[in-house]
């Protein structure tokens, strides 16, 4: 199978063009193999640095321009070559094959040198002057690079050349432009010598993308799609039987009656790459989308697609909702509304990894008592990935086999201040911070939220922290409920930042009851997001929770806590015991203020002042009109009362 097809830098994640950067020491012989791989010839004068040359499109079978780089071997132009390093897309590292010392300096320069600067891009060394090198030497090439490349990993391949004889020239660069274009690290683990994690689950998903009828393996007639979307030419028939029968040879399992299954198209692929057919496997995965790192191409999902003003954000369409329905039956296996952990890994088992294994999801969404997601908790992690992060979110939706267009499984909601003004919004989402001082009960109130004990420890309460469930409303749609956990020490970086508040649709200021000090705090929290909503034009409705309502009260506390809540024109403290698992009905509250959202937002002296002294000069202004219009008027009719009393006259 797979006839090598030469053009796939047209694809998406194929390299557009290769930058090559040729290093070493002094006298290797930089300059003359760059002008010998160029020219086809030996230059008898070459400039200690020569400018950058381009290999014209023809030269090599991929169509991908190459530029390469000579650099200056003088001790005071390092700094230059570190830059020209940092921006290679592989680097030729040159000795002499005539001077010993050379060669030793790659180990105790070079390649130190381009781990220090965090190269980390396929280097190729070069043995130059090769016609130089003593005939009598018995040392092979393998025998002198092999100590050298097991310490140095990084080293693609070796090759000795002689820009005097022509010989390997051209040869040294084509290597290096093909482990740019087909390199083998991402591909396959040498260690083991098997395919790598990431490449397994891209080829996974090829597969099931081209088992059009769904049944466990490729037929002939898919066999010849693919081969035709890859390599733009069909397989013979006796092509097909010879690639199943190599298969079922070295492994009976991966051909069945319908065909060629999955393990079968694995091990071609393994195959291919074990014989140094790289390109191969390469052209599939370029013409799938895929880039270097095994991930969908950035022209995939280009960020037009993801362009918002700070206070919009990010939600799934009733579209992408559908699929992630079907998605969910389908892995759900035994049908219990309970999705197990081993289920949620088949689901992103196409995916270079499951996106929810790590802060901020990891712990992010109700489990069910097995451990598992019930169908609200997997849509609610569906709903924060896309808030939080909407291009990872069609990715992961692409991955599973999202059919259809990516611009079709989002939608950008209105903006936040346009909400205010028409005084209630559409959204589905809506996210909470949480604010309040330490100890006051924040991470128990998450943890009640997510339907966990309120003592169970989250980890550290120095990060941020989300919680994501739908919450029921009485004679509506179910909404989804962000609750982002801000520590204490994390506010101050709120008020840092003028577009901090723009994805906040609601503000929780939450205190212990029974402590004058985490009252005192949450208020002055209360005051200082108040402030800076007034000041950047993103205020947002706020809610103060007086939390551990099982503990007695400290004195005159609800007295105090219900005036300055009155002075700031926003409702009494919700009263709660997360100990109790008494809420008093609170998330609903939350949505409720955070669906109307001009009826909650808190008002400082500063912003009534301000609010006074506006209403001040626009009842001035409109008094200076109003008298400015009377007096035209007047003016106009003595104009008139004048020209009748001349006409009489």
């Amino acid at each position: 199978m797979a006839r090598y097809a030469a053009g796939t830098v047209d694809c998406p994640g194929s390299p557009k063009s290769v930058r090559i950067v040729v290093v070493g020491d002094k006298g290797t012989g930089k300059s003359s193999l760059i002008v010998a791989a160029a020219s086809d010839s030996f230059p008898p004068n070459v400039p200690p640095v020569l400018p950058d040359t381009n290999l014209p499109l023809e030269f090599f079978p991929d169509g991908v321009p190459v530029t390469i780089v000579d650099t200056s071997s003088r001790p005071e132009d390092r700094e230059m070559v570190a830059e020209e390093l940092r921006n290679a897309d592989a680097v030729v590292l040159t000795y002499d094959c005539g001077r010993p010392e050379t060669l030793e300096g790659l180990s105790t320069y070079w390649l130190p040198e381009l781990r220090r600067l965090e190269v980390k891009v396929p280097i190729i060394v070069a043995g130059c002057k090769l016609d130089l090198r003593d005939d009598n030497s018995q040392v092979s090439l393998e025998q002198v690079m092999s100590p050298i490349m097991h310490q140095f990993r990084e080293i693609e391949t070796c090759i000795e050349c002689s820009a005097l004889k022509q010989l390997q020239a051209q040869e040294v660069f084509y290597y290096a432009q093909k482990t740019v274009l087909h390199p083998t690290g991402p591909l396959f683990d040498q260690e083991s010598q098997s395919l790598k994690p990431r490449c397994v689950r891209a080829l996974k998903r090829i597969f099931i993308l081209c088992d059009h009828d769904r049944d466990g393996a490729l037929s002939e007639a898919e066999l010849n799609d693919f081969q035709v979307k890859c390599f733009h030419a069909p397989l013979q028939p006796s092509e097909i039987e010879g690639v199943k029968r190599v298969v079922q040879e070295k492994l009976p399992e991966g051909v069945n009656e319908r065909g060629l299954t999955v393990t079968g198209f694995l091990f071609l692929h393994a195959l291919f790459i074990e014989k140094g057919r790289l390109e191969t496997t390469w052209t599939v995965l370029r013409k799938f989308g895929y880039n270097n790192d095994i991930r969908l191409a950035d022209e995939l999902l280009p960020p037009s697609l993801f362009k918002r003003a700070p206070d919009q954000s990010v939600e799934l369409t009733d579209v992408a909702i559908d699929f992630l329905k079907g998605m969910y039956v389908l892995f759900d296996d035994d049908g219990d509304n309970n999705l197990r952990p081993q289920e949620i890994e088949d689901l992103f088992s196409t995916a270079p990894e499951s996106p929810w294994t790590e802060a901020p999801y990891v712990d992010a969404a109700e489990k069910t008592a097995l451990g598992g997601l019930s169908f609200d908790a997997f849509m609610s992690l569906w709903s924060l990935m896309t808030l939080l992060e909407p291009a990872r979110s069609v990715e992961h939706l692409i991955y599973i086999g999202f059919p259809g267009d990516p611009s079709s499984a989002i939608r950008l909601t209105r903006r936040r201040r346009l909400d205010r003004k028409k005084q209630q919004c559409e959204r589905k989402v809506f996210q909470c911070f949480v604010f309040g001082p330490n100890n006051a009960g924040k991470s128990a109130l998450l943890n009640c939220f997510l339907g966990r004990s309120y003592a169970d420890n989250p980890g550290s309460t120095a990060d941020e922290r989300y919680a994501v469930n739908v919450v029921d409303e009485s004679g509506s749609a179910k909404k989804t409920l962000v609750m982002r956990e801000i520590p204490e020490g994390g506010a101050q970086g709120i008020f840092s930042s003028k577009e901090s508040l723009a994805a906040c649709d609601i503000a929780v200021f939450v205190y212990d009851s029974s402590d004058e000090s985490s009252w005192k705090r949450a208020t002055e929290l209360l005051v200082e997001v108040a402030t800076h909503g007034e000041a950047t034009g993103y205020e947002v409705p706020c809610l103060m929770v007086s939390a551990k309502d099982d503990l007695d009260s400290f004195p005159i506390s609800i007295q105090e806590s219900t005036r300055v809540t009155q002075d700031m024109g926003i409702e009494p403290p919700v009263s709660i015991s997360s100990k109790l698992g008494d809420f008093n009905n609170l998330f609903r509250k939350i949505l409720t203020a955070a669906q109307h959202p001009h009826l909650s937002i808190p008002e400082t002296e500063a912003g009534k002042s301000r609010k006074h002294y506006n209403r001040l000069i626009n009842r001035s202004l409109m008094a200076v009109s109003i008298g400015a219009a009377a007096v035209v008027v007047g003016l106009a009719a003595y104009r008139v009362y004048a020209a009748r009393k001349s006409t009489s006259a």
